[in-house]
């Protein structure tokens, strides 16, 4: 009997497989039909439907798009995208605003009427996988509006891969900001112990079999690109494809920030700046406590003349309703007057109060990279950041000669450090900031711009674009 069911299960298993091998090979036939149907101007297509969201994975989006466009401008730029609200015009014109970029004006923005099928609300349980398959719907959508000669995902949408490579024949390439599972999440899950145990476990065979399937995805990419040390590491370890990896440092305004100047004015309030999006990853709240802590350390006179400025943008209302929590913590620590919040500012806002901060803050764990930890060094702050991730392994150098700043894990080290950094000598404090800001050159728009060319032009035929 058990040899029976054993064998009917195996028959159903070749059947499915068989079912499934057909209506693959017929898709692929159809979008290679298609293609040749109607042939088009050779396109490359970035899917990102959040490519208005104004932070560090948009950066290097448009820093892309107008690498692409000077080295092969015969080639056509499509963007996936979901923000159905804004129109190209205003698209372009928030790129400008926010990261001083000029985007090409030939840019075809292809929207995308599904994004709710990626948003992590949407999942109360198995929210990574809930994810993932809703990224192969949205993906589906983005296929049959338009299929590319090469495919970019740039927000971390694996399970697109094998879509556009074994369907549409695409060429495939991706930048990761940071692996949709790591080691990391597994081991923490492993470490934990007490009531929830059984939960526990059942969390771990979980993130295991996603891990799994995580790695297969990664074998339908042609050309991967990863954003430090930190993410080459857990990529290589969960798609084993180091040959075809590359890192390719995030995108700074390295240059035009290096042009503030590094003496601050005297006699004027000793600000502290914050520079990340109203995500809950960015662990904000961190930053509270710690300026509380600073406040049992340092006298009356000198709490009143520091002020911590929170700078960032807001993707969405769950990120408003999250500023509006901020604001409530600072009343409820007696905050209020030391802290003021810098929401969804201009390009030249931001230099404006940078110009003007003496200390950076961020506070993010395993952070994958950290742009605004580089773009704080570039103005010349004096850096706080996390010890993990990006900071810790790529950007801060903590001792010796050559070091450019701090890093913390908790509330009361940050304040230890900011109290340090406050009582520094002017000499010392410009020592510093000169060491921030001469490290952070290979972090440039140009370095981007070469090392995202070189990982890409593999996939063009590059006598007839260039």
């Amino acid at each position: 009997m058990f040899f029976q069911i054993l064998l009917y299960a195996l028959i159903t298993l070749c059947i499915v497989f068989i079912i499934l091998s057909i209506f693959i090979i017929g898709l692929r036939w159809h979008y290679a039909s298609k293609k040749r149907k109607c042939p088009s101007q050779f396109s490359i297509a970035f899917f990102h439907p959040y490519c208005n969201a104004g932070g560090g994975g948009e950066r290097v989006l448009w820093c892309a798009v107008t690498a692409i466009s000077t080295t092969y401008p015969k080639v056509k730029i499509v963007i996936y995208t979901g923000d159905l609200d804004v129109s190209p015009d205003e698209i372009i014109k928030r790129a400008k605003q926010r990261f001083n970029i000029t985007l090409p004006n030939n840019l075809e923005f292809i929207y995308l009427h599904r994004r709710r099928w990626v948003e992590a609300e949407n999942y109360p349980y198995f929210t990574l996988l809930g994810q993932s398959i809703g990224s192969i719907v949205l993906g589906v959508e983005a296929l049959r509006l338009f299929q590319p000669d090469i495919y970019v995902d740039t927000m971390g949408y694996a399970f697109t891969f094998p879509l556009f490579s074994l369907i549409a024949s695409c060429k495939v390439s991706c930048y990761v900001h940071y692996p949709t599972i790591s080691t990391d999440m597994i081991n923490k899950v492993i470490l934990q112990k007490g009531k929830r145990r059984t939960i526990s476990y059942i969390k771990l065979v979980y993130y295991q079999l996603f891990a799994h399937l995580y790695g297969l995805v990664g074998w339908f990419t042609d050309s991967i690109m990863v954003n430090s040390s930190w993410t080459e590491e857990h990529v290589n370890n969960l798609w084993k494809r180091p040959l075809s990896t590359y890192k390719v440092y995030p995108p700074c305004d390295t240059s035009d920030l290096q042009s503030l100047p590094l003496e601050r004015q005297k006699n004027k309030t000793m600000k502290i700046i914050s520079l990340a999006q109203f995500r809950p990853e960015k662990d904000h709240p961190l930053q509270l406590k710690a300026m509380y802590h600073l406040r049992q350390i340092v006298n009356e006179k000198l709490w009143d003349n520091i002020e911590l400025v929170f700078v960032g943008s807001t993707r969405n209302k769950e990120d408003e309703m999250r500023v509006v929590d901020m604001k409530d913590l600072c009343k409820h620590l007696s905050l209020e007057n030391n802290v003021k919040f810098k929401v969804n500012v201009s390009y030249n806002e931001l230099k404006t109060e940078l110009s003007e901060g003496l200390i950076g803050l961020h506070a993010m764990w395993n952070e994958h990279f950290g742009i605004g930890v580089v773009e704080c060094m570039a103005a010349g702050l004096i850096m706080i950041a996390h010890r993990s991730g990006g900071p810790l392994m790529d950007i801060i150098i903590e001792n010796g000669a050559g070091q450019n700043g701090f890093l913390a894990t908790n509330e009361v080290e940050y304040a230890h450090f900011i109290h340090k950094a406050l009582l520094l000598s002017d000499s010392q404090k410009l020592s510093l900031q000169k060491a921030a800001r001469g490290s952070v050159n290979r972090f440039s728009n140009q370095e981007f711009h070469d090392n995202f060319l070189r990982a890409i032009q593999p996939l063009f035929n590059i006598k007839k674009f260039k």
